[in-house]
């Protein structure tokens, strides 16, 4: 199988004052296409950190991130950005929706980025998918906070992408909510052949996916096989 994220030999730290921070230390993993994939620790473990370099956001101090077949490091800002608006879908706790933009429009902005002929039309088809169809115009403060993250994960799929990287999907979600947001997620991840990539501390949602990183302290604990968990 192909490997579309490799990680090696990472090392990420910060300074505060005079003191230096390290924040993840010898990170070394890779996931192949299609593969589901979570990253899970307790707080302050380094996992979004990791999450941000892995998708390009951040870079790290030292070791290499290969995505799709390119070195990040190799990457200007610019081409960074593009690479993610083609090939990178993201889900945040925070649902991160632009609040002067319908529901409809949310979605449509990363095909528009592409330039993309017939972005509304295919917004409405992904957010018919999310069980929204009718809710295109309303904006995020007029929607649930479910509906909300349902608008996220369209827009998140909606370029198509060849890996998504979610953080703390359900975290500002309700149980029963929470269950069905990540329904619909493995649902569209594995209708649209996508490599998902989880951070989460819910050792339940973890389970769903194929493989289990476990990081304490910024460096890896373990990598396991859910099925073995």
């Amino acid at each position: 199988m192909t490997s579309i994220l490799k990680i090696s030999n990472l090392e990420k730290s910060y300074t505060s004052g005079s003191k230096k921070l390290t924040v993840l230390e010898d990170i070394n993993f890779s996931i192949t296409e299609k593969e589901t994939f979570s990253i899970v620790g307790p707080s302050g473990s380094g996992k979004t950190t990791l999450l941000g370099i892995c998708a390009g956001l951040d870079k790290p101090d030292s070791g290499t991130v290969t995505l799709n077949g390119t070195v990040l490091s190799s990457l200007s800002e610019d081409e960074r950005a593009a690479l993610r608006n083609k090939h990178v879908g993201f889900v945040f706790q925070d649902f991160q929706l632009l609040a002067t933009l319908t529901a409809l429009e949310n979605i449509a902005i990363p095909l528009e980025l592409q330039g993309s002929k017939n972005a509304l039309t295919k917004a409405k088809t992904l957010l018919e998918k999310v069980g929204l169809g009718d809710r295109g115009n309303h904006y995020p403060s007029q929607l649930s906070g479910g509906e909300q993250q349902r608008v996220a994960l369209a827009r998140a799929f909606a370029n198509d992408p060849k890996i998504l990287f979610a953080d703390e999907p359900t975290g500002n979600l309700d149980a029963e909510t929470g269950e069905k947001v990540v329904e619909l997620l493995f649902e569209l991840n594995k209708e649209l052949g996508t490599t998902l990539v989880l951070v989460t501390h819910d050792m339940d949602l973890a389970k769903k996916t194929q493989n289990i990183l476990t990081i304490k302290g910024g460096k890896i604990v373990s990598l396991t096989n859910a099925a073995h968990v």
